[in-house]
């Protein structure tokens, strides 16, 4: 049987509306010959997430994001997800909105939880929960950076303009005048310090033979120290100790009346007897010088011996 070319080119153009169709179904997230679950979720915002994002279990793809559309009477964003029919898990599970990468978009991954009696059934809405991306992470943390950084620059203006306040232009002036003289002053102590180098280099050999002096002293020193260190001075300080206990001995002994010293210094009475004794012969010799007549008596014929008549005290 031959087909007419009319019958050909209708083949033809059904066949492309069906690829057509199944085409846009697939790129929707929707098919045409497996049964899905329509299930719902909702979120305040959800920017970089399109219709036909994938919907992951734990990675793995699990469905599609079929719709996304403004909540009836609210700002808030509904979000249509076709997930396979035979998954499970519970109406209690949380729908997760998550960055996939710097590039990757956003996608939606269900966090299951499985619980008896609560199996999820197309047309259930799950809680909705977002993840912080890369980019909000990162602008996180810049945050405080970015309000310590404005901290700075501004102190650093207040310094800046405390320091223009500070360096009026006589305070420039004599900032300069203080430069020019730490300079003079530097370069007068080069030139000092090339003076003493050059007295140095000139006196070289008088340093050298004062140095020389100097060593030789040191070993006579030594040498002197050397010979009192080998002195017997231990003996000798013995020696000034035993000599001093006698001493204290000697001393002990008087003060006790001990001995022929001890007697003449401790005794009052011989000390009585010497001043009677000493009293008398002073009386003798005064005696003897105004009557010497009384004690030299000489005569060629001889005489009668006169007998001594003591004078009266005047």
């Amino acid at each position: 049987m031959k087909i007419s070319r009319e019958i050909k080119t209708a083949l033809l153009v059904i066949s492309g509306i069906i690829l057509f169709i199944y085409g846009f179904s697939f790129l929707k997230g929707t098919s045409l010959f497996e049964r899905d679950k329509t299930i719902f979720t909702v979120y305040d915002e959800v920017e970089g997430l399109v219709p036909g994002a994938k919907v992951t279990i734990n990675g793995l793809s699990v469905g599609k994001i079929s719709k996304i559309d403004f909540l009836s009477n609210s700002t808030k964003i509904l979000i249509t997800m076709k997930i396979r029919n035979e998954l499970n898990f519970s109406s209690n599970s949380t729908a997760l909105l998550y960055e996939t990468g710097l590039i990757g978009g956003m996608a939606v991954a269900i966090k299951p939880v499985f619980d008896k009696g609560k199996e999820i059934l197309s047309g259930d809405t799950l809680p909705s929960e977002v993840k912080p991306g890369l980019t909000e992470l990162i602008n996180r943390q810049i945050e405080p950076l970015q309000a310590k950084i404005s901290s700075m620059l501004s102190s650093a203006d207040s310094l800046f303009i405390g320091v223009s306040n500070i360096l009026d232009n006589d305070s420039q002036v004599n900032l300069k005048n203080t430069l020019q003289n730490l300079s003079n002053t530097t370069r007068n102590l080069n030139e000092a310090s090339g003076s003493l180098i050059k007295i140095l280099d000139e006196n070289e050999n008088y340093l050298n033979t004062t140095f020389s002096n100097f060593a030789d002293t040191s070993a006579n020193f030594k040498s002197i120290t050397d010979s009192i260190s080998d002195a017997n001075i231990s003996l000798t300080i013995k020696q000034f100790n035993k000599t001093v206990k006698g001493l204290n001995l000697i001393v002990s002994s008087i003060e006790s009346g001990k001995g022929t010293l001890g007697k003449i210094v401790n005794d009052e009475s011989l000390h009585e007897s010497l001043m009677d004794a000493s009293d008398e012969l002073e009386s003798l010799l005064s005696d003897l010088k105004n009557h010497p007549k009384r004690y030299i008596n000489f005569s060629i014929f001889g005489k009668k011996e006169k007998p001594y008549i003591p004078e009266e005290n005047n």
